[in-house]
């Protein structure tokens, strides 16, 4: 009968061990899959699956909330895109490329007679200005990019891989 209690317990202790430790034995490195910009909330949000890994505060193009109609505008566009590249050289410290323009941007562009432009970047701050930290974020400051602080860049480098989805919402 005694030996029953001290296999139960046992058992007990090697179930609650496995509970904790399952963490210690998860994948490796969790990748975002979606990214989910809010330009009037100023946040950018890293998902993978529904589980949400980070949330940061951002700064978006001095041109406002306004949905991006042409190059020069200074608007950070809306619509569904995806990391498309990256610049570890960047002036911005570093910098992962939207892909904009998708379809619709250049349908829209075309209708109205401009060139929608390009170059849409998630980055940093600009190369010896890393200084200001989250005081960048005091305004909007980008000719249509997103920017983070280049810690945050760093830290969003590593979680979204090529071909993450990236949602920019008003």
């Amino acid at each position: 009968m005694r030996s029953a209690s001290i296999y139960k317990k046992i058992l007990c202790f090697l179930a609650v061990a496995a509970v904790c430790a399952a963490p210690l034995f998860a994948a490796e490195k969790t990748e975002a899959v979606r990214i989910v910009i809010e330009k009037r909330a100023r946040l950018l949000i890293v998902y993978s699956g529904v589980v949400k890994l980070k949330e940061y505060k951002i700064a978006i193009g001095r041109g406002g909330t306004g949905r991006k109609l042409r190059k020069g505008d200074a608007l950070t566009p809306e619509g569904k895109y995806r990391i498309s590249g990256r610049n570890p050289q960047s002036k911005y410290h570093k910098a992962l490329r939207v892909s904009y323009p998708n379809k619709e941007d250049e349908a829209r562009a075309a209708a109205s007679g401009a060139d929608p432009g390009g170059d849409i970047m998630i980055h940093g701050v600009k190369n010896g200005f890393g200084w200001l930290g989250p005081l960048h974020r005091l305004f909007d400051w980008t000719l249509g990019c997103v920017a983070l602080t280049n810690g945050e860049i760093e830290e969003l480098w590593e979680l979204a891989p090529d071909g993450t989805e990236v949602e920019i919402l008003p």
